[in-house]
């Protein structure tokens, strides 16, 4: 049988005044349960789940969400190679639900749906900031008043990791002066101590990471989105069972970071598009998906291809062509693909070292705005820097872009005329005769560049 349908689930559904167990076919306009008779004939209107996937407590989330008014339900997950039988089994089983046998039978297969309520998946609470142990950071010259100044102490106290921050680390006497992420980690006294995310020069995927070996096809997805593109089973310290999880690389740190699948809910709706299934599917396995015609808070228009991050904890946007997601999808399993030309970002731009942040951001396709950019003639100017994946290029941009329509691939204000005149080739009135680079911020000659021009009107005025 194909492997496909062996990880394939139907979801039966039995309410106080029914008799007989429904395989549930979708839902209504109004939120309201379709149903069709659990029979040989009615299969291919069943709604499978993949059982590796969270698509079954999405849908029940969604359920809750939308049925206002629902009677008592019974809810039965089973396989969906055996749903016919199973069917008939159960409902027999129901006829006297307090045998032990037939109790122990319908529990093992009961799925309840006020577990996926919307309501207590909000329940979150943080950490209690008196419950960490405050001192252990000081011992590394961080403090709780600044993390609170650098805004990185909400991230601590909601189990994420601050940005880097500099820390402090005595061996001897010795001190060992790096930049590290921090986290937070529950210990044995029900206090919080702080965890050091050191930077490593990259990540380590050639070790077994929790009992999984990463194949080829994983660490070049890794290396080039950060993220493995496919969820795992891992086997965690004091577990029995493995846990399908999804992989990503911290992209500031190069530490391989694993998220379990059944901590992660896939929305609905995403920047004012709505998704459809087969969107919400790849997404919880994965995969990436390309979404267009989404809104920004600035009420623009944007497209991208959207991919769920186990460092960040959430859906990351990437900003560049849907081609190569196009060719993935539709290519046969196995066939390699032509690589899409990459836009790398370097460790060093224009004479300038960027820092891990910066490589991040531009990573991600954020904007840096950068000082000290250094022209072709040497002189420093400076500039907000987009990458441009569609052109595989960077932009050097006048104007911040996420905040105005910058449509000129200029340096800004300070930099305009200089760069124009050092690297572009191009000329003003008050410049034209200057031979030596120009300055940043300058757009007229110095006092010494005047006195050449005039003395070399005069040596050309000479001249029979």
């Amino acid at each position: 049988m194909d492997e496909k349908i062996k990880d394939q689930e139907v979801l039966l559904v039995k309410d106080q005044k029914g008799e007989n167990l429904k395989a549930v076919t979708g839902t209504d306009e109004k939120g309201g349960l379709k149903t069709v008779p659990p029979t040989a004939e009615h299969e291919q209107s069943f709604l499978k789940f993949d059982k590796h996937s969270n698509a079954l407590e999405n849908f029940l989330s969604n359920f809750m969400r939308q049925f206002k008014n629902p009677t008592p339900l019974n809810f039965f997950k089973v396989p969906f190679e055996s749903a016919v039988a199973s069917a008939r089994v159960l409902s027999e089983m129901l006829q006297a639900p307090d045998v032990p046998s037939n109790k122990e039978m319908l529990d093992s297969a009961r799925v309840n749906p006020s577990d996926y309520a919307v309501e207590q998946k909000q329940s979150f609470q943080g950490i209690d900031p008196d419950k960490v142990k405050w001192e252990q950071f000081e011992q590394m010259g961080v403090s709780r008043e600044s993390l609170e100044k650098g805004k990185h102490l909400d991230d601590l106290l909601q189990y994420r990791k601050t940005p880097l921050v500099p820390i402090s680390i005595k061996i001897g006497e010795v001190s060992l002066y790096t930049d590290a992420r921090l986290s937070l980690k529950a210990s044995g006294d029900g206090t919080f101590i702080p965890v050091v995310h050191a930077i490593r020069k990259e990540p380590q995927l050639e070790r077994e990471f929790f009992g999984h070996t990463f194949t080829d096809e994983d660490k070049k997805a890794l290396k080039e989105t950060g993220n493995l593109g496919r969820t795992v089973e891992l086997t965690f310290p004091g577990k029995d069972e493995p846990t399908r999880s999804f992989v990503s690389i911290d992209r500031l740190t190069n530490d391989i970071i694993a998220l379990s699948t059944d901590r992660v809910r896939i929305p609905d709706e995403i920047k004012g598009v709505k998704l459809t299934d087969e969107q919400k599917k790849e997404l919880s396995e994965g995969r990436s998906i390309y979404v267009e015609g989404m809104t920004s808070k600035t009420g623009k228009h944007f497209n991208a291809n959207l991919q769920f991050n186990a460092d960040k904890r959430s859906i990351e946007f990437r900003f560049g062509s849907p081609k190569q997601e196009q060719r993935q999808r539709q290519a046969p399993e196995g066939q390699e693909q032509a690589e899409q030309k990459e836009l790398r970002v370097p460790k060093k731009m224009l004479g300038r070292d960027i820092s891990p942040e910066e490589q991040a951001k531009l990573k991600a396709g954020q904007t840096v705005y950068m000082t000290g950019l250094i022209d072709k003639k040497g002189e420093p100017f400076n500039a907000y820097v987009r990458p441009n994946f569609e052109k595989n290029k960077f932009d050097f941009l006048k104007w911040n872009p996420d905040k105005s329509q910058a449509k000129e691939v200029i340096p800004d204000n300070a930099s305009r005329t200089q760069v124009a005149v050092n690297s572009e080739g191009k000329t003003n009135e008050a410049t034209k005769h200057v031979k030596e680079p120009l300055k940043q911020g300058q757009t007229e000659p110095t006092t010494g560049q005047e006195q050449k021009q005039e003395e070399k009107k005069r040596s050309k005025g000479m001249k029979m």
